[in-house]
């Protein structure tokens, strides 16, 4: 069973395969935003009943950063489905390389965007899925 799709052309983005189990989590390789790969948007099939929750562990600069501000943000949409995009990290080769961001939770599909810098900037966490059980949301009779 496919549990997981990164949408779109980073060939570093990658999800395991994995059973049926109710829960499932994912270790993730993640994936990389450059000056020519500003954003990448992870989603799931629309016709996935599942609950999935995305989780952003570490994003770090990796070989070839310059020293400037990178920042990434996050765009997803809000309760009116308006786009909004929250910066969640501004990194410099110099002064902060890595920051950790203890599995902030996200649910799909969110954007991940370089809105300052050249990177590569390297984004990595975790895919969980939450399998429902069609018999036990039924009503009983």
């Amino acid at each position: 069973m496919r549990t997981g799709l990164w949408a779109g052309a980073l060939p570093r983005a990658v999800f395991a395969e994995a059973d049926s189990s109710p829960s499932i989590e994912n270790p993730v390789s993640g994936c990389e935003l450059t000056a020519s790969t500003k954003s990448y948007t992870f989603q799931v099939d629309e016709d996935d009943d599942s609950d999935h929750v995305l989780a952003l562990s570490v994003v770090c600069l990796t070989d070839g950063a310059k020293d400037e501000c990178n920042v990434v943000e996050v765009v997803g949409r809000n309760h009116k489905n308006q786009e909004i995009a929250v910066p969640v990290a501004n990194l410099k080769l110099s002064c902060q390389p890595l920051l950790s961001l203890d599995n902030f939770k996200l649910q799909p599909p969110v954007t991940f965007r370089l809105a300052a810098g050249s990177g590569p900037v390297h984004l990595a966490g975790w895919h969980q899925i939450l399998h429902r059980d069609d018999a036990s949301f039924e009503e009983e009779d």
